[in-house]
């Protein structure tokens, strides 16, 4: 091993195509950062394939710092100690980036995690910046929400201000909803329902410049897709996008929040012309956003990725120049698996290039309310948004799950081959 190549420590808590992807791009400079709190969220078979890495478990009920503590004694074992930092979660976030300022690695700071978590300062920010933003407020309790409707009209959105995947988050028709917050459990904001066309857009950052910016479309909005539409996102590289500056809209806010490298997302809107702010995250994008900007464009999305997060300048080289997008397959409820769409089959549809089942006949599964519940996702290419999102439904169209009810179903495994 080359003892002057950077080593990366990368939060781990879920498996995802970026975290495989590493654990084989970068043999001997790899080592992941696990939280004991979230342990059931790792499947065994996760922990059997990644079971070569070196792991450090972070316990639950610990001081942070006593973690970094006995972290720095452990990795000063290794062959290489870490240098550098990545963290994909948005969960773990706050106590990710506070782990890596402890032990003296790249990381955002406090103020900065607040503006890329807490969906309100985040707001606050935009405007700051100039970016127009859906209104918002602060919200303790029902009255709030309804003195606030009283401004601003219904429908709305409410959610935790540290909400992600949609988890909590609802339109709300009118106050007859208002029983679907649990207030007093979590700090909460609403904000005006927008109208127009929903996007999303990703781009990689090198010491503080965008080097470039992805747009997706979406054919249905993430609060739709909870309460059943077709769950999909598709990486535009055609033209087809929205007409916007995203490099300059990125830019803007990267400069302004400081943000040095590593890779951003964001969903913004465009209504009659004018672009309206929703939400940046300060790492990858969920589902599988990331790996459709690799087949849209032609070129090692993660491994350009991993580039920025290990502080080099990434070459950024395109071969194609397509539509492409991710579709997640169904999971319509909580129990035991039966029957499901074999991923043979699903290769066959035409335009889908790629297919991943999460369960398989006989695992025990539960759907949850969230934008990644899923049983699997296909990716799926064509030459326009429109040729992809009709081979998307052609794919659910041929897609059969069958699940069985039981009384304490359990999360869904490791993906299958």
């Amino acid at each position: 091993m080359n003892v002057s190549a950077p080593v990366l420590l990368m939060a781990d808590d879920r498996a995802c195509t970026f975290t495989r992807y590493a654990a084989g791009a970068l043999a001997g400079r790899l080592v992941l950062l696990r939280f004991a709190e979230v342990r059931r969220d790792l499947s065994d078979d996760y922990l059997r394939e990644t079971a070569h890495l070196p792991a450090f478990w972070v316990r639950e009920g610990v001081p942070l710092e006593e973690e970094v503590r006995r972290y720095t004694e452990w990795a000063a074992a290794l062959p290489a100690r870490p240098d550098r930092f990545c963290n994909p979660s948005e969960p773990r976030q706050t106590v990710a980036q506070r782990f890596a300022a402890l032990a003296g690695l790249p990381h955002l700071t406090e103020r900065q995690v607040t503006w890329v978590r807490d969906k309100a300062a985040m707001k606050d920010k935009f405007r700051e910046l100039g970016l127009r933003t859906a209104r918002y407020a602060r919200v303790a309790d029902a009255a709030d929400v309804e003195r606030f409707a009283a401004l601003c009209g219904w429908p709305l959105v409410l959610k935790p201000v540290d909400s992600s995947a949609c988890v909590d988050t609802f339109r709300l028709a009118g106050p007859s909803c208002l029983d679907r917050a649990v207030f007093g459990t979590r700090e909460w904001m609403v904000e005006e329902y927008l109208g127009g066309t929903e996007w999303e857009v990703c781009a990689l950052l090198h010491d503080g410049e965008v080097l470039d910016a992805w747009p997706s479309a979406m054919p249905c909005r993430p609060l739709d897709i909870v309460d059943g539409a077709m769950n999909a996102n598709i990486s535009v590289a055609t033209g087809e996008g929205p007409p916007v500056d995203l490099r300059g809209m990125l830019q803007r806010i990267a400069t302004g929040m400081g943000l040095d490298h590593g890779y951003v997302h964001m969903e913004f809107f465009v209504i009659d012309g004018e672009v309206y702010a929703g939400e940046i995250g300060a790492r990858l994008a969920g589902c599988e956003i990331t790996a459709n900007h690799g087949h849209a464009y032609g070129f090692d999305v993660f491994g350009a990725t991993l580039d920025v997060y290990l502080g080099r300048r990434p070459r950024l080289r395109y071969g194609e120049r397509r539509c492409a997008g991710d579709l997640l397959l169904p999971l319509p409820g909580s129990g035991v698996i039966r029957s499901i769409t074999p991923r043979e089959e699903l290769l066959r549809i035409p335009g889908v290039v790629d297919a991943v089942l999460k369960v398989g006949v006989g695992d025990a599964v539960a759907a949850r309310r969230a934008s990644h519940n899923a049983s699997g996702y296909v990716h799926v290419t064509g030459t326009s948004i429109g040729e992809v999102e009709h081979r998307m439904r052609e794919v659910l169209g041929a897609f059969t799950i069958d699940v069985a009810p039981t009384v304490r179903p359990r999360e869904a495994g490791a993906a299958h081959p």
